[in-house]
This record gives structure tokens, sequence and C-alpha cells, in this order.
């Protein structure tokens, strides 16, 4: 993925509404981040720059970007020589990967100057250098020293320069003839790539596409450049000239993987396309939704390893619980050697190691040995082992009930972490975050500004017409089961596995026994068994329904339900 030279010279001509415009206010939401206020008249505009390696761009935005609370010395450094400038032009060299914004500003002294910005969008070697009228570098958002690169150093006082620039095509005026001589004796290979070397600031998805076009799907290689394919392919880079097809391409994940300027057709039923109005617009959402996925991604990482060690914790305790109540499961075996101690007492003494005597419990009372504390009194043996039964039995009803507790709270620990890999938004994350910290499990953060709003439960519409409502987590699973749901709707959840509460809407009606079926497939769906067949899928009308007083989100109990087994269907491919 690039923001080739051929996409920022259409970006250029978008920002052209902001020449004449005056800077309001300038700030740096990150280390490698710029933010401009236009004041234009048409309103106001926010300028974005990055020079990040992994997301380097410049367009306008939308999005509300939190800053920090004091302003890094780059940004006070534009502050002090770009505020209240007026941008008077906006140029690119060809369609080199360099947008330079040029200001006029006045001095300390008050005499105008122009200062230039210039947004280098070139990968790792990306950069926002700041320079004066004389050409020399203000300062750069990175400098750049000798142990770095010693062919382009960019440093404060130091002459700017233009990174080196190799002779290409230029796909905005080129002919055939220029597109044949220019490969002349230049190398065997794969088509698109001797593309990328000849033609200046088109990247390699591009140039895979007008490959891809021209040879109708089958690929080529440089010397098959002529004839039939370079007429085609002419025709592609000649309709790329006007072509304003802002298209993004997501995989089957939602993860959006690539985007350019014009149709994207290569990967076929692979991807999915999303089409915008404008580049900055899909600039501006490709990557803000990029970097909400990587954040939510990295906030669930988090909750994944936290929800392991619980569960591993808790897996650990109730197997050491069950051992203690395996061995608690012999205290009347106690009790029997304390009664029959008790009815020996006259052929005991102190310091005896054991006494054999007649077990009377069994039919014709057959000699049992029973071992004796010999520092203890033939007494003191017997209440020994009263005091044991009675130890083992109180511990029998406290890890019973230590039990029952942990099991609820490993399921629920696994209803997290079912909610969290079905989660898509960061919204979604921080909500199980919140529910997690209200828990206790994790210690509670104040965010920042308002908290975000929870998202509505999932709807879908049955083929006959019912509305069909499916909670994301826990909390919203209580909310729906609880509070939303009538008692006459259907309750649905899969049986005896962690997944959404399901509800469908009665509002009335009979609900015929194909929308309870199509239900109980979303049930399935939306559960740790979406990867099964033949699930088993619980229902009963909500007023059978009932949560227990003190139990864990999500924990509800049911009397008088029926049980079906379908196959899960996922609703998303199907639309």
């Amino acid at each position: 993925m690039a923001l080739d030279g051929a996409f920022l010279n259409i970006i250029k001509d978008e920002l052209s509404p902001l020449i004449g415009g005056r800077v309001d206010k300038i700030s740096q939401p990150a280390r490698e981040e710029i933010l401009i206020n236009f004041r234009t008249k048409g309103g106001t505009e926010k300028l974005f720059i990055s020079a990040s390696a992994g997301s380097a761009r410049v367009h306008i935005t939308k999005n509300n970007i939190e800053n920090p609370k004091v302003p890094p010395m780059f940004c006070m450094l534009m502050r002090k020589h770009l505020g209240n400038g007026k941008l008077v032009d906006i140029r690119q060299d060809g369609l080199e990967r360099i947008i330079y914004f040029d200001f006029e500003a006045s001095t300390e002294l008050g005499d105008m100057t122009r200062i230039t910005a210039a947004a280098e969008i070139m990968g790792r070697c990306s950069n926002l250098v700041l320079i004066n009228s004389e050409g020399k570098i203000i300062d750069s958002i990175k400098r750049v020293d000798a142990e770095m690169s010693r062919e382009r150093m960019v440093l404060p006082g130091m002459t700017y320069s233009r990174p080196a620039r190799e002779e290409r095509l230029d796909l905005r005026s080129c002919t055939k003839e220029d597109i044949i001589n220019i490969s002349g004796n230049m190398p065997e290979a794969e088509l698109s790539k001797h593309l990328i070397k000849i033609f200046e600031g088109i990247s390699p998805i591009v140039a895979r596409e007008w490959t891809n076009s021209a040879s109708c799907g089958k690929g080529a290689v440089k010397s098959e450049l002529h004839g039939e394919l370079l007429d085609r392919l002419f025709e592609e880079i000649v309709k790329s000239r006007t072509e304003r097809n802002f298209t993004a391409v997501k995989d089957k994940d939602g993860m959006f993987k690539d985007f350019s300027f014009i149709d994207i057709r290569q990967y076929g039923d692979l991807m999915d396309n999303v089409r915008y109005s404008s580049a900055c617009e899909l600039l501006d959402h490709f990557y803000s939704e990029r970097d909400s996925l990587s954040r939510m991604k990295q906030r669930a990482q988090d909750l994944y390893r936290l929800l392991t060690a619980a569960s591993e914790r808790i897996a650990r305790r109730l197997a050491n619980q069950r051992e203690e109540l395996k061995a608690s499961a012999d205290r009347d075996k106690l009790k029997l050697y304390g009664d029959i101690l008790s009815a020996n007492l006259y052929n005991m003494e102190k310091g005896m190691t054991s006494i054999t005597a007649e077990n009377f419990s069994e039919e014709n009372s057959p000699e049992i040995n029973i071992k004796l504390d010999p520092r203890l009194t033939p007494s003191q043996n017997m209440q020994k082992y009263y005091s044991e039964y009675r130890k083992a039995s109180t511990a029998e009803k406290i890890l019973t009930e230590q039990i029952a507790k942990g099991e609820e709270e490993l399921a629920y620990i696994d209803s997290v972490f079912d909610a969290l890999t079905r989660t898509n938004s960061e919204d979604e994350v921080n909500e199980l975050r919140a529910e997690l910290a209200e828990q206790g499990y994790i210690r509670y953060t104040k965010v920042k500004g308002k908290p975000p709003k929870s998202r509505p439960p999932l709807e879908f519409t049955s083929p006959d017409g019912f509305v069909i409502l499916v909670g994301r987590n826990n909390k919203q699973n209580d909310m729906l089961t609880t509070k939303l749901a009538e008692k006459t709707d259907m309750w649905l959840h899969v049986k005896n596995i962690t997944g959404s509460h399901v509800i469908i809407r009665a509002e009335g009606k009979k609900i015929p026994e194909d929308t309870i079926r199509y239900a109980a497939a979303l049930a399935a769906f939306h559960s740790k068994a979406k990867n099964s067949s033949q699930v088993p899928v619980d229902y009963v009308p909500v007023k059978l329904v009932k949560k227990p007083a003190g139990s864990k989100p999500g924990m509800v109990i049911f009397t008088g339900n029926r049980t079906l087994y379908v196959t899960p269907i996922d609703p998303y491919s199907a639309t």
C-alpha cells in the first residue's frame, strides 16, 4: 500500500480551496503528525499531515483529533513562523510524492516573508520540513543526520535539497512512443513491475490494475509490450488521466488493505470495494478506521491475555477444590473411628500407636485396626477423629459452594471471551473492558471526554418479517432480556454454551416455527459454537426467564424450554 504521486496530485487539486485561507490554529496530535486549521471563505477546514512511516499522508480531515495538553517543540516552532499566515500556493513537482505549501507570514519585526512547508510522503523516509525564503531549513518534524543518511541530511540551517529523482514518464502526458522508447534496453520483468520503473508516481496497485485490464487478467511481461497489449495498456493509461473512482478494498474480515483513484478489479471476489466521493474523504476514512481497528486489536489482545490468565487461574483453583472435596468424601469413616474408640476407651491407654477392635457397623463385626497418636490420651484420640469429621463435613459444604461459584465465574469469563471474539469496533472492546472493571477483574480507568455511546443490539428480520434482536455482550444481554423484551417475546440461547441472548419480537402475533428456527440459527452463529453443526438451542417465552439476584452479567435461569438443533447461518454473508 502506498500513497503515490498520482493520488497526491489529485489531493493537491482538492486542497486548492485552502489557498487564500489564514492559519487559525496549529496542533501536533502525535509525534509525527501536524494538524493545521484554516479560515477560508467557505468556512473552517482542517489540514492533516502525517510523516509516520506506516501512514504518511496529507488531506482534509473531518475527524475530531485529540491534542496533547503541552504542545511539542516542533508545533511551537510552526506556530511561531506560520501563526495567522496566509496560504498562497500549493505546489507539486511533476508527480513526485512531495507537496509544498507556500505561506506568507510576518516575522517578529512585522516584515512579510515566505515560508514553505514541504510534506514529503515517502514511506519510511516521510518528513515535514519547514523552509525559509532563502531555501534554508528552519526545522523538520524528523531530523536526519549523517548517521541516518549521508546522501541527504535534513537539519536546521542546511539548504533544503529535494530527494534524488529519476527521469520517468508522466502518465498525464506520455505517448505510446514514449513507452516504447523508455522500455528500450531495460531488463525483462513482469509488466506491472516494469511499469513501476518507467512511470513516475504510480503505486503497485495502479500498475497491476493497468496490467490486469490490458492482459484480460492473464498477466504479461515486458517483452510482450507491443501490438494489441500496448494499445489496451495505453487506453488504460489515458483513462486514468481523468478517472476519479476513489476506491478502497477490504478483505473478508473487514480490514482495509489498499486504495486508489481508479477502479480496482484485480482481486475479484476476494476483496470488497468501498467507494468515496473524494480523495480526501477516502484517506480520512481509510486511515482513521484502520488506526481504530489497530487500536481495537491492541486493546483486544490485552483483554485476551487477561481473560486467558483469569480462566487458567480459576481452572487451577477449581481442580484443587475438587481434590479437597474428594478427600472429604471419606468423612463418615472418621466418625466411625471415633465411635469405635468411644466404645473401647477402657481398652486404651496413652502411648498406644494403634488399636484393633470390632467394627460393629458391619455384619459379623470384623476386626479393624485404627491408628492412634501416642502423645494423646484415649479420650483425646477419640475427640481428634470427631473433630476431623466435623471439619470434613464443614469443608464439603464450603467447597461445594465455592466450586459452584467458581464454575459460574469460569462460565462468565468464557462468555466475555466469546463476546470479545465477535467485536468489530473499539467501542465494543471498551464496553467489555468497562464490564470487567465493574466486576473487579481490571482496574477502572477514567476515559477522557464523554464515554462512548453503547451500540444498540444487533437487529435482523426473519423471512416472515419478525424483528430479531441479538445482544453484543453480557451487559447488553441483560438489558435485552430484562428491560427491552416483552413477556410475550421469545427468548433463545445455545444450550450449555456461551453465546448471545436472542429475542424474537412477537408484537402480539404468534411466532411461526420458521422464524424460531431462523432465530435459533442466528443464536448459534453468535455463540462459541458458530463453526459447528447441529447446535442445540433452547427457546422459551421471555416471561419464563429470570435473572437471579447477585448473578454475573448475562446469567439467567429459565423453565419450560424446548430445544432445536440447527446449523449456524452467517447473516452478514447472506446479505
